[in-house]
């Protein structure tokens, strides 16, 4: 019979580290625009010229940004929940979004997946740290979830076959929207099915967002029921291209694609939902589900340069290289889609290997490559048995999970508590809240937001509509001042928020929170020289408060890396010099103060001794996707062509 077991995987990997405390007021880095070609937007179907300009995410607010990580590694343990019959075996991460690790297929031996054989997280999240390989499960908004480094809630469930069904949920807090991912393995099944539901418990439609996000070995080919693509660079526009050959390369190859690209296909209507990626022997992955899940992608990090750096920084050397295949709920992930009130939406994966004729598969007939995987896919897993299976498994969707093995968040149950949402199979209880949720408890059934009782950096904010009137109702005192401004500013009312840190800062024995706040909004509005005068008067306080902590570290390294920003901007180094001989000592090591401190030695007019920094060499661990910094410094310095270790441009030169 199918089991689901607690386990452990031990593997090297750099440590997450504390989550940035600093309230992240502006757009991640990682939020994608779009270029559409007019003509080309006349030919877009009606619902995805719609949904390409629905629901644009501008902050990550109220998830903490997670910066801590280095590139340091030691042995780490992970927990693990193993899935597994007498053909498969699914070792999944519940303190990592639900990622599947590992799909091992045990008749062959074979790994269905691409594996990091490291934890390196990487700022590719919409909040910071990611990590490759897997399957992920991405939710929110455009980009990697903000749950892809955090812990979600399992447990046991019965499945639709009367075995065990793994049970994943948690609370997506980008869109206040609750969700379940639902993991068996009937008995003999060669197959993982996977059931997802997204869920709308308000009064008012969300825009919401999935893709499944799958990596697996890069020399393989990718087979899709399409004929047509969109596609995604890093110049950020997108045009139509012919399946497989473009530009004079079959792009169905990861490697034939020179720079990093997203490719979406256009599956036409009434095909089915598959995609496949085969080796050269015609084995590999096939990945398909009911017609709800319509989008499909191909993601390659190419053969450039700065492709090829990309994907030694992600994992080990030496170790393979990764593509990823995706299914998302729109054509592709420039889009967001409406769920209406009190709606919900649902569909069904699986997950499994595939053989196929390789002769065929690997043929330049791309319509017989194509119809060679379908045909063995329809063999290996009929289209009627997944909408059977997913029929069956909504029967199970309420279930009440049984016994817990791994806890979530406890925001979901603030909310469960504060609205009384009706969730079936979904418990956010009272047992799931912690600390972090204690003043908003307070909030919730006072009415008042409970100042400190010691010296600490303010915990999370959070900014939904409701929580922002229970604050504007709140007695006015200093926390809840700088509580109200962060979602007031989340709302786009930035004049108000303005008056509420200001209103903060006249009884405030802690003045440095609210002074970053009023820093970046000065920034925003263009006064450059006031926004660092109050980094400044902020970065003092904060030294005169800080204790030995880790969260104290945290915080100083935060504020400190936006003030020397900023100074330098405003062309102040002698104070952003003061800041960083401030800096903790542990903190200055890190790449990105590496980088931090070249930048400084250059406004000083210092530019051997910045030079010689990247001589010395140094990694920036949060550099993220897209980035360019490096290779724009490096110029500023050099004529000498850029060294292979800080390449990671990501789009062709010029």
């Amino acid at each position: 019979m199918t089991t689901i077991r607690r386990a452990e995987l031990t593997l090297p990997g750099a440590p997450l580290g504390p989550a940035n405390p600093l309230p992240p007021l502006l757009s991640p880095h990682q939020v994608q625009t779009v270029s559409v070609d007019e003509r080309l937007r006349e030919e877009l179907p009606l619902d995805m010229r719609r949904q390409l300009g629905y629901g644009p995410l501008h902050s990550v607010l109220p998830a903490q940004v997670l910066d801590g990580y280095d590139r340091s590694r030691a042995e780490l343990t992970l927990d693990t929940l193993v899935l597994e019959n007498s053909r498969l075996r699914a070792t999944v991460l519940p303190g990592f979004g639900g990622r599947v690790h590992s799909l091992h297929h045990k008749p062959t031996g074979r790994e269905l997946l691409y594996t990091n054989p490291v934890f390196q997280p990487a700022a590719f999240a919409l909040n910071g740290a990611w990590f490759s390989g897997g399957i992920e499960w991405n939710i929110g908004a455009t980009g990697h979830s903000t749950l892809s480094c955090a812990p979600v809630h399992a447990a046991r469930v019965e499945a639709p076959d009367g075995g065990e069904m793994l049970r994943l949920w948690e609370w997506e807090r980008l869109r206040d929207t609750p969700f379940q991912v639902d993991l068996w393995l009937p008995e003999e099944s060669d197959f993982l099915y996977v059931g997802v539901r997204i869920r709308n418990p308000h009064d008012k439609s969300v825009p919401v967002y999935w893709w499944s996000n799958t990596a697996v070995p890069e020399e393989r080919r990718v087979l899709v029921p399409a004929e047509e693509a969109w596609h995604f660079g890093y110049e950020h526009a997108l045009r139509r291209l012919p399946v497989p050959d473009s530009d004079g390369a079959d792009r169905t190859y990861p490697l034939n694609s020179e720079h990093p690209a997203d490719f979406f296909y256009d599956l036409p209507d009434g095909e089915r939902r598959w995609m496949a990626a085969l080796d050269e022997q015609g084995h590999g992955l096939a990945q398909a589900s009911t017609d709800r899940l319509r989008g499909r992608k191909l993601f390659t990090w190419g053969s450039s340069a700065g492709g090829r750096r990309w994907q030694r920084w992600l994992t080990e050397p030496g170790t393979g290289g990764y593509a990823e295949i995706q299914a998302g709920l729109a054509r592709t992930q420039l889009e967001h889609v409406r769920l209406e009130a009190e709606g919900e939406v649902s569909w069904c994966e699986a997950y499994g290997p595939l053989t196929t004729d390789a002769a065929v598969v690997h043929g330049n007939d791309w319509s017989a490559a194509r119809q060679e995987a379908a045909a063995r896919l329809e063999e290996a897993l009929p289209r009627a048995e997944l909408h059977k299976a997913y029929e069956q498994w909504r029967t199970r969707a309420d279930t009440e999970p049984g016994e817990r093995l791994a806890t979530g968040s406890g925001w979901g149950a603030l909310e469960v508590l504060r609205a009384g949402h009706k969730l079936p199979g979904t418990p956010f209880d009272e047992s799931m809240l912690s600390a972090e949720q204690a003043p908003w408890i307070e909030l919730s059934h006072n009415g008042s937001y409970p100042e400190p009782r010691r010296v600490a950096p303010p915990g999370p904010s959070l900014v939904a509509p409701h929580w922002r009137n229970m604050l504007e109702t709140a007695p006015a005192a200093p926390l809840t001042e700088y509580h109200l401004g962060i979602a007031q500013w989340h709302a786009g009312d930035l004049s108000q928020a303005v008056r509420s840190w200001e209103r903060g800062l006249e009884l405030a024995p802690s003045v440095w929170p609210l002074l970053r706040c009023l820093a970046v909004a000065d920034r925003e509005a263009g006064q450059i020289q006031r926004a660092a005068d109050r980094y400044v008067e902020a970065f003092d306080d904060l030294c005169a408060e800080r204790r030995e902590a880790e969260v104290w570290t945290a915080a100083c390294a935060a504020l400190g890396r936006e003030a020397i920003a900023v100074l330098l901007a405003a062309g102040r180094p002698a104070e952003a010099r003061s800041v960083w001989e401030r800096l903790r000592p542990v903190t200055r090591t890190r790449g990105r103060f590496r980088l931090s401190e070249v930048q400084l030695l250059m406004a000083e007019g210092e530019t051997a001794a910045a030079r010689r920094i990247f001589d010395e060499g140094f990694e920036v661990a949060d550099l993220y996707e897209g980035d360019e910094t490096l290779g724009e410094i490096w110029a500023a310095l050099s004529e000498d062509p850029l060294p292979e270790t800080y390449d990671f441009r990501m789009r062709p030169q010029g």
